[in-house]
């Protein structure tokens, strides 16, 4: 996208002008919005070419461009991209591969990818597509905390297949995942600075153990000195 119009590549002979507050200053002739952005120290930027008149702001451009590359990289930067995962089923699976399939849904879904269910038919199973349904259907409740149905139970050539979307986008899900990481090395922390307060009291209670016993050793000289 080509930068906007400004200062005196502006030509044309007026133009609805806008502060730097955005307050509306009206149609002003060419001249006279440019004298005003002299005497502001400021640039006037064609925003709306294409009106009748053009809109212009006073504005500084520089410092427009720079935080508009900013926000543009930090956009770039927090973009992500859902993934599409795939879980596959044989319509005979037993309860803990099934159990298994739905821990990896379960953790792909909570990182914002989507899931697709698929179920391998073999033979005759093609013939009992009602067994698939019913046991997609068990998989989508049993997903249902972290994600929801996208694409109902269909027939795919010897497949039968269902995609379950995210309830978080990814980005949701990795800041949700930093806060506890977050909370983790709090806890961590809080840990290592309790612990000396631990060790002194230690240290404080064997101090007193000692000092017990060198007046019970002492009472014991005098006890045997009067004797």
């Amino acid at each position: 996208m080509s930068d906007p119009r400004i200062n005196e590549r502006i030509r044309v002979p007026e133009v609805r002008l806008v502060g730097p507050n955005g307050e509306q200053v009206g149609i002003v002739r060419i001249e006279d919005a440019l004298r005003l952005a002299v005497e502001s120290d400021l640039d006037l930027v064609e925003v709306a070419p294409t009106a009748k008149p053009p809109v212009c702001k006073l504005m500084d451009f520089g410092k427009f461009k720079y935080e508009a590359a900013v926000k543009a990289r930090e956009a770039r930067k927090n973009q992500t991209n859902t993934i599409l995962k795939e879980v596959r089923f044989r319509l005979k699976i037993d309860t803990h591969d099934y159990e298994t399939k739905v821990g990896h849904a379960l953790r792909f879904l909570g990182a914002g990818d989507k899931v697709k269910a698929m179920i391998q038919f073999r033979g005759r199973e093609q013939q009992r597509p009602e067994m698939g349904i019913r046991l997609l259907e068990k998989f989508a409740a049993d997903v249902a905390e972290v994600g929801l149905v996208e694409s109902t139970p269909r027939i795919d050539g010897r497949n039968m297949v269902m995609v379950v979307g995210p309830l978080k986008n990814k980005a949701e899900a990795r800041r949700e995942q930093q806060q506890k990481s977050g909370g983790r090395e709090s806890a961590k922390r809080k840990i290592r600075t309790d612990a000396p307060e631990e060790t002194e009291g230690q240290n404080v209670a064997a101090a007193m153990d000692d000092e017990a016993l060198a007046k019970l050793e002492q009472a014991r000289n005098a006890a045997e000195g009067e004797a």
